[in-house]
């Protein structure tokens, strides 16, 4: 796809788990779960491209090959922050004694990575690779491990069996680019008393990109998962247009303080039976009812926001995406009534990225905001994620400014997303045990 470089993760990473062919397992949450709360500061930046083809560590990952200490499980209650732009960004402590690295947030994907190299280059934390050599609790996933297997349920990366017989990995993504490297085990150490167990991760080596994935959706193998999780939640701030000014928004892993005033939905679940080819079984999928500009809601179906037979329109969300996409049927409206509204307006002949076309340029924001209005995206219960038309256009650059919803065709996917960019100024909360996500209105940069 012809997309700017800091936009190229973003509508790739949603996709990494549209693209599964495998079956989802009934989520756990036994009682080790995470009791308390941890608080993450998250951040928001641009990201270099998805990491190409790499080369088997083979010297640190032969040396730790049989490290695997038996761990403790503790309680956790911590809050960090993450900064925004376009991705939300996490800086988390990985191995013993712990290296932080950066991690973009990812509802939508189950592997998580990290940029790992022996004797890591000379870059500040924590944008530095993770050094293997340096971390007492990592260790490496043999061929023999039985995840190392072709279709293994949930499991969604194919893996092989490298020329060291340590197990590998693949992760495709839509533009034909793919991450790759080896499976491991290591741990996240909050503190000396405070740590999660040793967790399967992938351990990727591309210099051109230091940051990794956290990836968090209903698959067995993400963080959220293999934690343990009983909840998660972050709060997106709203973007800032200034050059390096980087919101501050927060995260947490467990109970959330602001929750007794979050409106809940239930996910949309699927049995076996309901399986086929479009359908993202692993993917946090809302009961979404329709769209409204303004004051009219649109004449869109909604079953258009529902999967059919072959799984087309499940409507997701994922704090991985940047934009919101919507299917034809749901765009098509959409921009019709944009162009009814101030068509005049509309950059002719534009299309952002391949996938938006209701951009502008060099307009009056404010004045394209008042004649639009707000965009409200409605929810089962009544529950409602408002977009107010002060916030409906991103700032693309070149003195364009779009709003910010595509063509899921576009990309090859038959599904409709929320972004992150439709997620501003709200706490998102994954209620993993009763199956329910939470919204809250709240002010992001000041959230606690």
């Amino acid at each position: 796809m012809a997309l700017c470089q800091h936009n190229v993760l973003f509508l790739l990473l949603f996709l990494s788990s549209l693209f599964s062919f495998s079956t989802q397992e009934k989520a756990q949450h036994r009682n080790d779960s995470f009791s308390g709360s941890l608080s993450f500061p998250l951040k928001t930046t641009r990201l270099g491209s998805i990491p190409n083809a790499s080369a088997t560590f083979r010297d640190s990952l032969l040396s730790n090959a049989r490290r695997n200490p038996r761990l403790k499980t503790a309680s956790y209650n911590y809050k960090l922050s993450f900064q925004y732009t376009m991705a939300l960004i996490v800086s988390l402590p990985i191995g013993t004694p712990p290296q932080t690295k950066e991690m973009v947030l990812d509802t939508g994907s189950q592997l998580s990575w990290i940029q790992c190299h022996k004797k890591a280059p000379k870059l500040p934390p924590p944008t530095a690779p993770f050094d293997p050599s340096l971390s007492s609790t990592f260790s490496v996933l043999p061929c023999t491990h039985p995840i190392c297997k072709p279709r293994v349920p949930d499991f969604t990366l194919p893996t092989t069996c490298d020329q060291n017989r340590l197990c590998h990995y693949s992760y495709f993504y839509a533009d034909g680019t793919f991450a790759e490297g080896n499976l491991v085990r290591e741990k996240f150490t909050f503190s000396r008393s405070v740590s999660t167990p040793p967790f399967i991760l992938g351990c990727a080596k591309d210099p051109s990109d230091t940051k990794g994935i956290l990836g968090m959706n209903l698959g067995r193998l993400s963080f959220a998962s293999q934690a343990k999780l009983a909840k998660f939640s972050y709060c997106v701030p709203t973007r800032q247009t200034k050059p390096g000014s980087f919101p501050t928004g927060s995260f947490y892993l467990g109970n959330n303080p602001n929750s007794q005033w979050f409106k809940y939905v239930d996910l949309l679940t699927f049995h076996e039976s309901q399986r086929s080819p479009n359908l993202d079984p692993l993917a946090f999928t809302l009961p979404m009812q329709g769209i409204r500009i303004g004051a009219k809601k649109l004449s869109i179906p909604p079953t258009v926001f529902r999967p059919d037979s072959s799984g087309s329109g499940q409507t997701m969300i994922d704090s991985g995406s940047d934009f919101t996409f919507l299917v034809d049927e749901a765009y098509n409206t959409v921009r019709d009534e944009v162009v009814r509204l101030i068509g005049p307006k509309i950059k002719r002949g534009y299309v952002y990225a391949g996938v938006a076309d209701m951009c502008f340029q060099n307009a009056n924001t404010a004045e394209i905001g008042r004649l639009v209005g707000d965009m409200v995206f409605e929810l089962d219960k009544g529950v409602e994620i408002v977009a107010p038309k002060e916030r409906i256009l991103a700032d693309v650059g070149g003195g364009v400014h779009c709003l910010a919803i595509g063509r899921s065709n576009m990309l090859g996917a038959a599904s409709n997303i929320i972004g992150n960019f439709h997620q501003q100024n709200y706490w998102v909360e994954f209620d993993l045990v009763r199956r329910r996500v939470g919204f809250g209105k709240a002010d992001c940069t000041r959230s606690v």
